[in-house]
């Protein structure tokens, strides 16, 4: 039995994780997860798993459960999530924790030698050069979960890299891709939690409303898979089932299409190097319809074009545009800013911020605290039109 740990269990990655978990009992255990905030699904879960440990990461609930719950142990705090993954009896790493904060457990875990199945695209927007160094000083196996960077990882795997001319990571629009422009700025938060096809976080659904959550998967496919940015595409695709797309040198196009659902990359994460032995989800080519595939329009995704700003500056510029449109976004779910003042807020943050390229994580992290403070401090005096 193969141990795997889930940081986030309660999200939307969590929860499908723990749907491929139970398909495949005979494989792998849920070793350990951990939750923020939700101690009834933690306690459902380890009556149903007997999980060796969890972690709770909200400070107010230290102690909640006390030290033992049935025979499970709990930790409690941020900090403890590093803890948790150096466990000699745990193999696999699902961090699908949301934001920067999956950066400590995740340099943890490279440092432990586990296997990490990453779906926490910030720990590579934000500290990407400083994350590939160790994974290759570690020699560790970081196999991508999002679906479209899966998808990647599975073409590229199979084709010369040689032979790959760029690469398309594909996204649906979001809940307003069919909306007049001139109408965003009106927007509820309600109605931009209605997304299209997938069902995810709050964060995440608005990230995708805007297509910033593409422009993050861009500069993140640079880090996974070492692409220019040149050399990366973004196209438009409502039915959400090509998930990613290479392009040979000859101009031809690899595409991998599969059904609309976390299971896929979840299961292909958790088996690599070997393959996902059974059937998840049946769904023959000629279900699918009709595929299309439209060019993005940047003055409707205005974060999809700063993204690329960034990622093509490098250092620690990637860091300041994930910070700022955390803070951003955050600012919008509360209904404090207009949706169409996210990305005014991290151009904001982009020119003002110096770039630097820092040797640790501390300089990392220094950045993304001034860039937080900053956003605070626009939104506080009315510095940015909102």
């Amino acid at each position: 039995m193969v141990g795997v740990s889930v940081l986030g269990i309660s999200g939307s990655v969590g929860t499908s994780t723990v749907k491929v978990l139970r398909q495949f009992r005979d494989s792998f255990s849920l070793h350990s997860f951990s939750v923020h905030s939700n101690l009834d699904l933690a306690k459902s879960l380890i009556d149903e798993f007997s999980p060796e440990v969890i972690s709770i990461t909200d400070s107010k609930l230290e102690g909640s459960l006390g030290s033992k719950y049935k025979s499970t142990t709990i930790l409690y705090g941020e900090e403890s999530l590093s803890d948790l993954v150096r466990l000699p009896s745990l193999s696999v790493v699902v961090t699908a924790v949301v934001g920067a904060r999956g950066v400590r457990p995740t340099i943890a875990a490279i440092e432990a030698g586990k296997k990490i199945a990453i779906a926490n695209k910030e720990t590579l927007v934000t500290f990407g050069p400083l994350i590939n160094r160790l994974v290759a000083k570690h020699n560790t196996l970081m196999v991508p979960v999002d679906s479209e960077h899966n998808a990647l990882f599975q073409l590229i795997e199979r084709e010369k890299r040689s032979n790959i001319r760029a690469i398309t990571l594909t996204a649906s629009g979001g809940s307003f891709r069919t909306l007049p422009i001139e109408e965003l700025e009106h927007v509820s938060v309600k109605q931009a939690l209605n997304h299209p096809t997938w069902s995810m976080g709050p964060k995440i659904t608005v990230d995708s409303a805007g297509l910033i959550n593409k422009g993050l998967e861009v500069i993140e496919a640079h880090y996974l898979f070492g692409f220019s940015y040149d050399e990366i595409e973004v196209v438009i695709h409502p039915q959400s089932l090509t998930h990613g797309i290479i392009e040979t040198m000859d101009g031809a196009c690899l595409q991998y299409t599969s059904h609309p659902d976390m299971i896929y990359p979840i299961a292909h994460s958790l088996f690599y190097p070997a393959p996902t032995p059974k059937i998840l989800i049946e769904r023959k080519p000629g279900t699918w319809k009709t595929l299309e595939f439209f060019p993005p329009d940047l003055h409707r995704y205005p974060g999809l074009r700063l993204a690329f700003q960034a990622g093509r500056a490098g250092g620690t510029t990637p860091c300041v545009f994930n910070a700022a449109n955390e803070e951003a976004v955050a600012l919008f779910l509360e209904e404090k800013i207009s949706f169409t003042a996210i990305p005014k807020l991290i151009e904001s943050a982009l020119n003002k911020i110096s770039n630097s390229f820092p040797n640790d994580l501390e300089g990392y992290l220094e950045k993304d605290r001034e860039t937080r403070n900053y956003i605070q401090k626009e939104f506080v005096k009315g510095g940015v039109t909102i």
